[in-house]
């Protein structure tokens, strides 16, 4: 039976992967409070469709920090690919490439920057860092994948102390992985969303990962202000089915999504994307 949208590719990878695996990717802090939220907070968004308007031709395309991608969507950063899959990273490397996307390799990834870099050498890629209390480190941490062609720096800055990861703990599972998914604790991704692009007032751009499922989400985070969205657990989800193309079937589901509800908001391009399409459920 085809997958045909991202939870197919969740069910299928429950099934699959072993349990201490699917606990670590699937789950969150504590009582996974924020992890759930994040996915039913876009539930209570609904768009307002835009009829008789030209659609015949949809460009997906925008830019992020200057470089073109084929759509809003890529790919958030999530450690030890392997677990999922042999090759791990460098086939999620290979799949943003094809995709025309970016990929945020984890400071934990489990192949390589050396390996990612050779096997998908023409694709956009960041570096995302965990700072060290060892200056030096980081100095060399980063100056190594400056030198390989990372062409940005994503620091995470939420975790001053470890989530209490309750399903790793059952499972014994190796605490240092605690630190390989985010831990947010903060509000519903979405909601914070306005308060971040209200408070930079433009002077930079705004992303936003977590709870994205659907290219309907993908349309309501831009119109809310974000520039693109990044995908974590879907691209896991998608890795444990078919590796590399595996990723590259959760990507074309969600951007052909993203496709389908431009068209049906009237959106000829992402920059027709604004706050007036979408309003609040009073549910």
């Amino acid at each position: 039976m085809p997958l045909v949208c991202l939870t197919d590719f969740q069910a299928y990878a429950q099934d699959h992967l072993s349990k201490s695996t699917w606990d670590f990717i699937e789950g969150g802090a504590d009582e996974c409070f924020t992890r759930d939220d994040n996915i039913a907070a876009f539930k209570k968004i609904r768009l307002r469709p835009r009829y008789l308007r030209d659609v015949r031709e949809v460009d997906t395309r925008t830019t992020i920090q200057g470089e073109e991608i084929t759509a809003p969507i890529c790919i958030a950063p999530t450690g030890f690919h392997c677990l999922v899959w042999p090759d791990g990273e460098m086939s999620t490397a290979r799949a943003a490439q094809a995709a025309g996307i970016c990929y945020i390799t984890s400071t934990y990834a489990s192949c390589t920057l050396e390996d990612i870099v050779a096997t998908a050498p023409r694709g956009l890629k960041w570096f995302q860092l965990y700072v060290q209390s060892d200056r030096q480190l980081n100095k060399q941490v980063v100056q190594r994948a400056e030198s390989l062609g990372f062409k940005a720096l994503v620091i995470t800055v939420d975790t001053p102390k470890t989530g209490n990861r309750r399903c790793d703990f059952r499972n014994e599972l190796d605490l240092h992985m605690n630190l390989l998914l985010k831990d947010l604790r903060s509000p519903k991704e979405i909601d914070a969303l306005t308060e971040v692009v209200a408070a930079v007032k433009g002077k930079m751009e705004v992303y936003l990962d977590g709870g994205i499922r659907t290219g309907n989400d993908v349309l309501k985070a831009l119109a809310l202000g974000a520039k693109c969205v990044f995908l974590g657990r879907p691209i896991l989800w998608g890795l444990a089915y078919k590796g590399e193309h595996g990723v590259e079937e959760v990507l074309n589901i969600i951007k052909n999504e993203f496709h389908t509800s431009m068209t049906l908001t009237g959106c000829r391009s992402v920059a027709e994307i604004h706050q007036d399409l979408v309003q609040f459920s009073r549910l």
